[in-house]
C-alpha cells in the first residue's frame, strides 16, 4: 500500500553523506544526490549519522522510522529484508532509515539505545512509538500505522 506524500524531505546521500531535498512525490523517479549524481532509493532504508539523523528527522513532512542497528547483530540481520519490503511498500509516504549504533554512539546514546535492533517511530521530529527486538512485518506494519495516526 503505497501512499505518496507531498513536500520535500531532507534526505543524506548514501554515498558522499550530503544533504539533498528531495520531492517526496517523485520518489518513484529515483531522485539523484545534486552533488555526488548517485541514486537515492527511498524505497530502502537510509544510512543516517550522529552528523544528519537530526536534520533529517526534523525535516520530514512524513513519519521517519529508524531502525538501530549493528552489523554483527543476528537479529538486526533478520531484521533487514522485513525493513526493505516495508520501506519498499511505503516509499513516498514514510521515511525509513538506518542508524549503525557502533558507528554512531551519540544518537544512540541519546535515544537510551540498550538493545538492538531497536525501531523508533518519528513524526515532527519528535518520537511517537518504539519497538524493541527482530519484528515480524504485521508488527512493523502497525508501527508504521501508529506514526501515520500520530500528530506531528
Amino acid at each position: 500500500m503505497t501512499q505518496t506524500a507531498t513536500g520535500k524531505a531532507t534526505i543524506a546521500c548514501p554515498s558522499c553523506g550530503k544533504l539533498n531535498r528531495v520531492d517526496l512525490s517523485r520518489a518513484a523517479d529515483r531522485p539523484r544526490c545534486g552533488v555526488c549524481r548517485t541514486p537515492i532509493a527511498l524505497d530502502h532504508p537510509l544510512p543516517l549519522t550522529d552528523a544528519s539523523f537530526d536534520r533529517v528527522v526534523a525535516d520530514s513532512p512524513v513519519p521517519v522510522v529508524v531502525d538501530f542497528y549493528a552489523d554483527w547483530c543476528g537479529p538486526c540481520k533478520m531484521m533487514a529484508p522485513v525493513l526493505d519490503k516495508v520501506a519498499g511498500e511505503r516509499a513516498g509516504g514514510v521515511l525509513f532509515a538506518k542508524v549503525d549504533t557502533d558507528r554512531n554512539p551519540g544518537v544512540a546514546q541519546r535515544f537510551g539505545i540498550a538493545s538492538i535492533p531497536t525501531l523508533i517511530a518519528f513524526r515532527g521530529g519528535r518520537e511517537v512509538a518504539r519497538r524493541m527486538g527482530a519484528l515480524p512485518k504485521s508488527q512493523l506494519e502497525a508501527l508504521v500505522d501508529q506514526a501515520l495516526a500520530a500528530r506531528g
